[in-house]
C-alpha cells in the first residue's frame, strides 16, 4: 500500500502492525509473500539490500482471530550494496519506526536457520526486549537443511532463550503456525 522513507509517509489508519526485521537476504520478503499467499507482492532478490523503504501492505486475515492489518517490511541490517549513509538513514528510520509507531503490536524477528544469531541479530532481539516490544523469531530457509542440520540450527537459536517458528518459502512449512502465532498477538488486551 504505502512504500514510505520517514514517519510523515507511515499510514495514520491505526490497523494493528507486524513488522518484518533481520538481516539482509535472510527471507523476510519471502515470509510475508508465503503468509499472504501471494508470490510478487513483496520485492524478493538475491541481491541484499533491495529493500530499501519501509513497506506497508494491507493484509485482508482470513484466520477468525484478526481482521485487516498491516504487514511491514523493514530494510534490513548487516551486509548491503548500499552507500553508508543511506544505511544509517535506514537504522535510524527503522529505529523511529520500532520505537515510537503506536500500532506496531509484534515484531517478527527472521533469522537463517544456517547462520543462527549473528551479533546484530541479538543486539536486536536485546532492543526489542529492553523497549517492551512483543516479538516472534521466525527460523526460515529450513528446507536447505538435511534433519540434522536443521535440529543443531533450532537448537542454537533455542540457546539465546527463544523458540525459533521452522519456516520455509519453498515448502510452505511454517505458514500455518506462524499465523496462529501472529494472531495470538492481535487479541484484545
Amino acid at each position: 500500500m504505502v512504500s514510505a522513507t520517514g514517519p510523515e509517509s507511515f499510514p495514520r489508519d491505526g490497523l494493528p502492525e507486524v513488522a518484518f526485521l533481520g538481516r539482509s537476504n535472510v527471507g523476510k520478503s519471502s515470509l510475508i509473500n508465503s503468509l499472504i499467499g501471494r508470490k510478487g507482492l513483496a520485492f524478493t532478490s538475491s541481491t541484499p539490500g533491495r529493500t530499501q523503504t519501509i513497506n506497508f501492505y494491507r493484509v485482508h486475515d482470513s484466520q477468525p482471530a484478526s481482521a485487516t492489518i498491516f504487514f511491514v517490511d523493514l530494510p534490513g541490517y548487516g551486509y548491503a550494496r548500499a552507500p553508508v549513509e543511506i544505511a544509517r538513514q535506514w537504522k535510524k528510520g527503522i529505529e523511529y519506526y520500532l520505537e515510537k509507531r503506536e500500532f506496531l503490536r509484534v515484531s517478527c524477528l527472521v533469522l537463517d536457520t544456517r547462520r543462527g544469531w549473528m551479533p546484530k541479530d541479538v543486539e536486536l532481539k536485546r532492543w526489542l526486549e529492553d523497549h517492551g516490544r512483543e516479538y516472534l523469531v521466525i527460523a526460515t530457509k529450513t528446507d536447505k537443511l538435511n534433519r540434522t542440520e536443521l535440529e543443531h540450527g533450532l537448537n542454537a537459536i533455542r540457546r539465546e532463550g527463544a523458540e525459533p517458528l521452522p519456516f520455509s518459502a519453498a515448502t510452505g512449512r511454517g505458514v500455518r503456525e506462524i499465523w496462529q502465532a501472529i494472531a495470538k498477538t492481535l487479541q484484545p488486551r
